[in-house]
């Protein structure tokens, strides 16, 4: 019988290239692919963790030379200009903290790119995502769950995920840690065992995040006032732009004791700040939610709820509406920082219930 190919997504790093490594020895027919996301005035620079350099390439390319496997790149610099870079400036420009992983996932790393596997006959995508898969036995539904290693686990980013997608999707590391990883690496004599991870948000020079934003929207923003819970002006910001809900660094006040973004007002042009305890709220909304491992619910049901990349999930009742298009969020524990324009996720025995996007409060309204 003629071996099932897998289109496997080689990023040049350590976690790809071991997903790799595995199906091939699985018996999988590979097909190796590097993705060209950036043009060339980026993807020449080796010195960074961006996410398409030269030496990231040539590392995929060596690594699927001693698999002996094939390997190509695959450009899809509109596509990812599209789908992440300018979602991730509109939703600054917009006063909401954005999450490209989430964007990138949903729109090229499981869109473009099994729409390319079609073309060359790929049963399936696999990536080195930290995350598992599997079957309810009952219903017969794709489920996503958490990975093994807790610590890097990467399933609050595949939440957007659709039923399609996650039964073509394969994640070969899932049950591995990552000194796991690194050992199978070494072993097999592979040149990324020692590369270290890439940045969260891996297009943004330098980690310049402000001045890279603002280079993307080609405009200086005008100064307004910092104000406190109260309307108190503590002093001037020079520009909302690149401000996130519980950042405390960088606000260039001083009043004696920490403040923290508590609030973007773009209407007013007004940058809110206030205590530790001013970033606690028990409620929020949440929109465009994605039922990834369940049928959208009729009913309020308990989940453990992330609401940020690195939180650590916080027990809540979900109230779906709409006919589980969005939902009211209701936390058993007030929780810190709940930014409008990151992820909600929710969780239920480490699996990935569903998940959608925390919307901004209503006017007059606290959450």
């Amino acid at each position: 019988m003629k071996p099932t190919r897998v289109l496997v997504a080689m990023s040049g790093g350590v976690d790809s290239s071991v997903a790799a490594a595995l199906l091939k020895d699985q018996g999988f027919d590979l097909v190796g692919v590097t993705l060209q996301l950036w043009g060339k005035d980026v993807c020449v620079s080796s010195g960074t963790r961006l996410c398409c350099s030269v030496r990231d390439a040539l590392d995929a390319k060596s690594v699927a030379g001693r698999l002996g496997i094939p390997h190509e790149t695959l450009e899809l610099v509109d596509a990812f200009r599209t789908h992440v870079i300018d979602y991730f400036v509109d939703s600054y420009a917009g006063g909401l903290t954005p999450n490209p992983c989430i964007a990138c996932n949903n729109s090229i790393k499981f869109g473009e790119l099994l729409r390319h596997a079609d073309a060359v006959g790929a049963a399936y995508v696999a990536t080195g995502h930290y995350a598992r898969r599997g079957v309810d036995e009952a219903s017969g539904r794709q489920l996503l769950r958490q990975a093994a290693d807790e610590s890097k686990d990467q399933s609050y980013v595949l939440f957007g995920l659709t039923q399609e997608q996650l039964g073509r999707a394969l994640f070969p590391i899932g049950a591995l840690t990552k000194s796991r990883v690194r050992e199978t690496a070494h072993r097999l004599g592979l040149v990324t065992a020692d590369k270290p991870d890439s940045q969260d948000v891996c297009f943004v020079r330098d980690r310049n995040k402000d001045g890279f934003l603002r280079r993307e929207l080609k405009a200086a923003e005008e100064p307004g006032p910092i104000v406190d819970t109260h309307g108190q002006v503590l002093g001037t910001h020079q520009g909302l732009l690149g401000y996130t809900i519980g950042q405390r660094g960088g606000l260039g006040i001083a009043v004696g004791s920490p403040r923290y973004v508590v609030a973007i007002d773009r209407a007013q042009n007004r940058l809110v700040v206030g205590a530790q305890e001013d970033l606690l709220s028990s409620r929020c909304r949440v929109a465009r939610l994605n039922w990834v491992s369940i049928e959208p619910p009729r009913a309020p049901r308990s989940a453990w709820v992330k609401i940020r990349a690195r939180h650590t999930p916080a027990q809540a009742t979900i109230a779906p509406e709409d006919g589980g298009a969005s939902a009211t969020i209701e936390f058993a524990d007030p929780q810190a920082a709940i930014a409008p324009g990151q992820a909600a996720v929710f969780y239920d025995g480490g699996v990935v219930l569903g998940g959608g996007w925390i919307t901004p409060p209503a006017a007059g309204n606290d959450q």
